[in-house]
């Protein structure tokens, strides 16, 4: 029986997190900083890159060079903000994320895995407020790689701790970073229109508005197409 991996990003992919990072981390740069009129557009060149490279973006656009300890210090205020934001108000998953999962966990052929530049503790909270199944994933953040999105590390480590040859998987991903990650680690990429505009997606294998036009025979034929 040939083994097919299906690997999810959080940020942007599970839930709509990324509004929450906007809000958590333009209210750090008000706090730390005192730079008001930061925009949600500001962190664009940092999406899923992780929290270093995602509050750089935004210090670029505004002229702000960071030594590496106020980069600490904000990555660090950033997600406490983060995770007050969701303990007060829980992100639902986006439309067609659980049956999804559902689907592939149900069948013999399939392994699931979670890879996400994010920290262990930020994406866990994400995880668990949209009731994603992660304990019976293959779970893979940040804190497990050296090199983040757009190396392939991550999605490399995913599907090695799910005995699947990469060209085997299809990763699930919202940001250009994450394609280039997908593409480079030699797996197939269905990219969603949650965070960014399709024309910025484009090096994606298939690129859809929601993953309710996604399904199980979707995820084959793209993994069978060589």
């Amino acid at each position: 029986m040939e083994l097919y991996g299906l690997i999810f990003d959080v940020d942007g992919v599970i839930a709509d997190t990324e509004a929450v990072n906007a809000r958590a981390s333009i209210k750090v740069f008000e706090d730390l900083f005192g730079i008001k009129g930061v925009k949600r557009e500001d962190f664009e060149a940092g999406l899923g890159r992780g929290a270093v490279e995602y509050v750089k973006a935004a210090a670029r656009v505004h002229g702000l060079e960071l030594t590496e300890e106020q980069v600490e210090k904000t990555t660090q205020l950033r997600q406490e903000y983060f995770l007050k934001i969701l303990s007060e108000e829980p992100l639902p998953p986006f439309p067609g994320i659980l049956e999804l999962i559902e689907e592939a966990m149900q069948r013999e052929d399939f392994r699931v895995a979670i890879a996400t530049s994010s920290t262990l503790e930020k994406s866990r909270a994400v995880l668990e407020s949209a009731k994603i199944p992660f304990q019976k994933m293959v779970y893979i953040t940040g804190n497990n790689v050296k090199n983040k999105k757009p190396h392939p590390e991550l999605f490399l480590l995913a599907a090695e701790r799910m005995g699947i040859a990469p060209a085997n998987c299809v990763v699930i991903e919202d940001a250009p970073n994450g394609v280039q990650a997908a593409k480079a680690a030699g797996a197939k990429c269905i990219a969603v229109t949650n965070s960014t505009d399709a024309a910025k997606l484009s090096e994606a294998d298939l690129v859809c508005d929601s993953l309710e036009q996604i399904n199980i025979h979707t995820v084959i034929e793209l993994i069978q197409t060589k």
